[in-house]
């Protein structure tokens, strides 16, 4: 595997139809992907379902066929997060077998990320390798233009603060916003070192 994605960035992707494009500008591919062993069970009932509705739940379902899940993460840095209230059993999962094997993360949780800067050794081992949904919106509206990224994530808009001050219908560049929001989660997330967009998505 080369790249693991949590479960809410995963479900945001591919309600918007981003995901392949999500991967594919991370360097991977969804056969070299992993996502939450649980993901099929949380589609089927809780909160997902709750926040998305059966019908979009029922086609994301249809998509974790095509991401195998993420074998089970190395004990020692599992139980480095075992007590961080902030890190829930998903999240820790994530970090844990990335950190093992050095892959990239692509999380938008960030009470967990928080959290993760104060444990020692990950701030080395996930050096470049935690891709915040900012810095993965700004690389897409490099890749795919600020205009199809916006009508992409309309279904999103009026349920994401971020996305509804990032892409407002002001004429603003939403990667004005995205780079504003990301510079501070770098400062935030300090010493870990997040992952850096490419240049044509903060120009």
């Amino acid at each position: 595997m080369q790249l693991l994605i949590d479960s809410d960035v995963f479900c945001k992707l591919g309600i918007t139809g981003l995901l392949e494009d999500a991967i594919a500008i991370l360097g991977a591919s969804p056969a070299l992907s992993g996502r939450l062993p649980a993901l099929p069970h949380m589609l089927r009932r809780g909160r997902l379902v709750r926040t998305y509705g059966e019908e979009t739940c029922g086609k994301l379902l249809a998509l974790t066929d095509t991401i195998p899940p993420i074998p089970a993460p190395d004990p020692t840095w599992l139980e480095k997060t075992a007590h961080v209230s902030s890190i829930d059993p998903g999240e820790a999962q994530i970090f844990a077998s990335a950190a093992a094997d050095g892959l990239l993360v692509l999380t938008g949780d960030k009470r967990a990320l928080f959290a993760l800067k104060d444990i020692s050794g990950f701030e080395v081992a996930l050096a470049g390798r935690i891709v915040v949904f900012e810095a993965l919106l700004l690389a897409l509206c490099g890749k795919l233009g600020s205009d199809e990224v916006s009508r992409r994530l309309q279904p999103l808009i009026s349920t994401d603060k971020t996305l509804r001050v990032c892409f407002s219908e002001d004429g603003t560049d939403p990667r004005e916003g995205l780079l504003s929001y990301f510079r501070s989660l770098v400062t935030e997330a300090t010493p870990l070192l997040l992952w850096q967009p490419p240049l044509g998505g903060t120009e």
